[in-house]
């Protein structure tokens, strides 16, 4: 009887370390989230399951065209590419995106660019039009979804705070024959 107790509690043991190992990674280091809506085609379709790294910024920050998830204003989380880093000068024009006066390729739109015939993919703006100032602010990030046409992103809710970004990815788990890394 004894024995049977014992191997009762070493497997209740197993399985509690089990639980409490799975909760710490998914609170603090990777989470699962789901692409909800089209505002990333082409780059993420719809109900596409990622990877969240929670990490990543807690070591280093982001780089210019991380794709991260953050907690917005809706209580929702989005998934946008950053665009502008703190205290870079953004502004669109001619569908091409300058940051600090330099333009930029954004090889993640060519595909949508060759498509669009009734006008620019990313209408014309400067960062003072959007947020009232000439730079990103320190500890804010300018973000704006592959979907032009289609997002809401920094355009319209503004700057995001450091605070709010849970963390980047770039792993497509699912569905199973569109597991890719994505960039």
């Amino acid at each position: 009887m004894t024995k049977q107790k014992s191997e009762t509690w070493e497997w209740l043991k197993a399985l509690m370390i089990a639980v409490l190992l799975a909760a710490l990674i998914r609170y603090f280091l990777f989470a699962p989230i789901v692409v909800d809506g089209l505002s990333m085609m082409p780059t993420l379709h719809d109900q596409d399951r990622m990877i969240v790294n929670k990490i990543g910024y807690t070591l280093g920050e982001p780089k210019r065209f991380d794709i991260i998830v953050f907690h917005a204003p809706e209580n929702k989380d989005y998934i946008k590419r950053v665009i502008g880093l703190p205290g870079d000068k953004i502004e669109y024009k001619n569908d091409t995106l300058y940051i600090n006066g330099k333009a930029y390729k954004e090889p993640y739109l060519d595909e949508y660019k060759k498509k669009v015939i009734d006008g620019p993919l990313t209408e014309p703006f400067t960062l003072k039009e959007i947020i009232g100032e000439e730079r990103v602010p320190e500890g804010h990030l300018f973000v704006m979804g592959d979907n032009r046409r289609f997002s809401k992103d920094s355009r319209h809710i503004g700057v995001i705070p450091m605070e709010k970004v849970l963390g980047k990815t770039s792993i497509v788990y699912w569905p199973v024959e569109d597991i890719r890394i994505v960039k």
